[in-house]
Formats: structure tokens, C-alpha cells, sequence
């Protein structure tokens, strides 16, 4: 109510004529005309306030299974821009949050088969009830109208494998109390997608790379029948990296299909592999060729001459694989996330996230000198602590007679996922403050 009492006393001091009318005036006429301007002035401030102080949601397509938010929702008042450069916002524990999730299997279309927990018989809701609570400050709850209105006119690509389609996938079904996008995807490959919401002229799109750069696969057995990808680790993957030079957001990520037999190709020749079990050829790890993949994937982002955009590096989230291996029996049972004290990042998963940090920092160095961005959406050590987040055999009908092994990588929807969105805004909001932060710092460099 303050900024409305500042916003009318702005607008409400009268003139010299004005006051000499008044004191001619009998009490209560005056009183009566400042009672008729109240009522004119005050619903009209109250539509045209900024986005942080009311949004009013609007109603989505009558044709579209659509889960609105409540009346009391809908007029809530909008978090205000916080300050939380200061605190780590992704160090903290997961605690009950009971009016989760805010949304279903049932109001959002968005969900993808396998990730569908809820439709294949998970009998268990817990994990669809915690958010994340950072150790120094709070965590606004994702706000959907806010974000739509920080990127209105805006765009955003997800790059890299299928847990990016199903961060984008939630953020879909997020968005969805305020309204569903429209497919305008210029192929009908369901790779690349491209989503538009047009009362916010807002676009998504995400871009299928498992690798990051230019792969093929080159046999499909190997030597644990998953195939042998071919990775050309100084070579770019044009389907993405001519497409995003327009974008205003980029969210890049990578990781679990560097597990699988590789050949790594450089300078037109075998440089090595990953367990491809091949005659003559070195097996110099994946970590080799995880590190060189990053490293050219940031080199494409950075030798892009139109780019001007910010880019996000999403860190790895581990899989919570137990009593066996993925192929070998392997499954996620877990109900209730771990608490920080419980588990600790290790092997390939610490291995994984420490190559991203050092390539990331290497990349932002080098960006900085174009006047480049880059962010790190540091979602490992929150989804560490959730084993209990995972479709496990939750995303098919038992009796389907279909081959496919516990998913232990991928996030159930509704889920644990949402919280990258939550993530995300936080920094969006943020933003401008980092921005002025950094400027600042490098004319002070600059200066001394």
C-alpha cells in the first residue's frame, strides 16, 4: 500500500488555481470530490503498476488442459528483485514443502512418457514435496508470471542430451499457469524444438547434442551393446551452433553419454577411445574426451559473431544407481532425499563436475575479452541429495514388452527437477546487479 500512497501524493499536488478553489469550496463538497478522484485514480495505478508489485494472470486457450492459478494467486504480490549475490544459493538441504507441486501429469501435456511417474503407478507422492532451502538466505518458490515477464521479448535454448529436454519440459509444465506455448519449430524432428509464447513474444527452443559437438554413431553393437559413438573432438555441431547466435539465453549441459564406448577423433585422425575394445587404438578415458568436447562447445559459443547472449553451464546431475551398475540390474527405490551429511559427490560424478567448472572458467575468461557471459546453474550437489527424484521402472506399463533398464538418471515430472527453475529465476533476477558488479570490478582493475 506504500507504493500506492507514494505513487498518488506524486501525482496529487495541486496548483496554485487549484488551492484557491478549494478554500472557496464548502467542506463537504471538497470532501466528496477528493472521495470521487480516490475512486477514479486508485484501480487506475493499480493496473498499471510494475510486474513487481501485481500480475494479473491471464486466461489460457479454452482448447488446452490447463491447471490456473487460484484467484488469490493470481493477484499476489510478485516477489521483489533480491539481493543474493552474497549467498550460495545452491548450498543448502531440501525441506518439507507441502503445497507442492504446482502442477500434475494431468494439467500438463508437456511431461514425456518416461518421466511420467505418476501415469505408470509410482505409488508414492513424498518426492514431489520438498524445495530447496539455501544455508544463508531464501529460495523464492518458481513464480511464473515473473519469469515470463523478465523474458518478454526474450529467448532461451536448452543444448545438450534428454535430461536438458527434461529441464525444458518443466519449465513447460511451470509456465503452464499462466499459459502454454505454441510449436513453432521450423523441423519435424523431435530434437530440435522450438516453442513460442505469444502474449510474452517469448521463445524456447531445445537443440538434442548428446555430446556437444560432432558425434555418429559408429557401431551399433560394442562392446556392451550400446553402440560405439564416434566424436570429432575439435570439430563443432553445426545443428546447434548455427542456430543460436540469435538467442538471448543459452543453457548448456552434458554428461551421461560420455559413459558409453567412444572413438575420439582429432586433427582427421583416431586420437584414442573409451572402452571401444578396438585394435591399435589407445583407450585414453572419458574424461578425455568429456574435457575436449566442453572445451570445443564453449569455443563455438565464443567464436560466434553475432552472440550476445548469456550463457548458463547447468553442472551435472548424478544418477543414484544402487545394487548394480545401469545395465546390470541397477535400481533408485529411495523415497526421501539425503541430507548433506549423508552422501558426498565422488568418482565419476566429481570427476564430471570438476572438468566443467575448470572448462567453464577457461571459457568465461575468454568470453569476457567479446563482453561475453557466462553463469554457473550449479544444480550438482542439490541433486545429489535426491535419489528418490528418478522414474526407476516408473515410465512404462509393466506389461509393455519393451527393453528398457530402471531409469535412475532422468527426473520424474512433477519433481525435484522443477527446482532448477527456481534456480534459474533467482539469477535472471539477479542479473542486473551481477552485470553492474562486474563492470564495476573490471574498471577498477582497469584503473589500478
Amino acid at each position: 500500500m506504500k507504493h500506492y500512497q507514494a505513487n498518488l501524493h506524486d501525482h496529487e499536488v495541486p496548483s496554485g488555481k487549484y488551492q484557491a478553489l478549494i478554500l472557496k469550496t464548502p467542506r463537504k463538497i471538497v470532501l466528496l470530490v477528493f472521495a470521487l478522484l480516490l475512486l477514479t485514480i486508485i484501480p487506475f495505478y493499480y493496473r498499471s503498476s510494475s510486474i513487481f508489485l501485481t500480475k494479473t494472470i491471464p486466461n489460457p486457450p479454452s482448447s488446452l488442459p490447463f491447471s490456473p492459478l487460484k484467484d488469490e494467486e493470481a493477484h499476489e504480490e510478485l516477489p521483489t528483485i533480491t539481493n543474493n549475490l552474497e549467498c550460495d544459493i545452491f548450498t543448502g538441504e531440501w525441506i518439507p514443502n507441502p503445497e507442492a507441486p504446482y502442477y500434475t501429469n494431468a494439467t500438463c501435456w508437456a511431461i514425456h512418457e518416461h518421466q511420467n511417474c505418476q501415469k505408470y503407478g509410482r505409488p508414492d507422492s513424498e518426492f514431489m514435496k520438498w524445495k530447496w532451502k539455501p544455508d544463508g538466505c531464501e529460495l523464492p518458490v518458481f513464480n511464473p508470471a515473473q519469469f515470463l515477464e523478465l523474458l518478454r521479448g526474450k529467448s532461451l535454448a536448452f543444448v545438450g542430451d534428454s535430461v536438458g529436454r527434461n529441464q525444458m519440459q518443466s519449465l513447460i509444465c511451470l509456465l503452464s499457469r499462466v499459459e502454454y506455448p505454441i510449436d513453432v519449430s521450423y523441423t519435424k524432428d523431435e530434437k530440435y524444438k522450438r516453442w513460442k509464447y505469444t502474449s510474452y513474444n517469448f521463445t524456447m527452443a531445445s537443440y538434442w547434442t548428446p555430446h556437444l559437438i560432432k558425434s555418429k554413431e559408429e557401431d551399433i553393437h560394442g562392446p556392451t551393446n550400446t553402440g560405439i559413438f564416434g566424436l570429432y573432438l575439435d570439430e563443432f555441431d553445426e545443428a546447434w551452433t548455427t542456430q543460436v547466435e540469435d538467442f538471448d539465453y543459452l543453457i548448456v549441459s552434458a554428461g551421461h553419454w560420455f559413459m558409453r564406448s567412444m572413438v575420439f577423433h582429432e586433427n582427421n585422425k583416431i586420437a584414442g577411445c573409451h572402452y571401444c575394445l578396438l585394435d591399435n587404438v589407445t583407450d585414453v578415458g572419458m574424461y578425455y574426451g568429456y574435457r575436449k568436447a566442453f572445451r570445443t562447445a564453449f569455443k563455438a559459443i565464443n567464436s560466434m559473431k553475432n552472440f550476445k547472449g548469456i550463457t548458463y553451464l547447468r553442472t551435472f546431475a548424478p544418477s543414484h544407481f544402487e545394487g548394480g551398475m545401469w545395465n546390470k540390474g541397477g535400481d533408485c527405490v529411495r523415497t526421501k532425499p539425503f541430507k548433506s551429511n549423508e552422501t558426498q559427490l565422488e568418482g565419476v560424478s566429481l570427476e564430471f563436475y570438476m572438468i566443467q567448472l575448470e572448462e567453464f572458467r577457461a571459457a568465461e575468461k575468454e568470453g569476457r575479452k567479446k563482453g561475453l557471459k557466462y553463469r554457473l546453474l550449479d544444480t550438482t550437489q542439490a541433486m545429489l541429495l535426491r535419489p528418490d527424484g528418478h522414474p526407476s521402472r516408473y515410465g512404462h506399463l509393466p506389461e509393455e514388452n519393451v527393453t528398457l533398464y530402471n531409469d535412475c538418471v532422468h527426473w520424474c515430472l512433477p519433481g525435484p527437477i522443477d527446482t532448477w527453475s527456481d534456480f534459474l529465476l533467482e539469477m535472471l533476477k539477479t542479473e542486473g546487479i551481477r552485470s553492474a558488479e562486474e563492470k564495476r570490478h573490471s574498471r577498477d582493475r582497469r584503473l589500478h
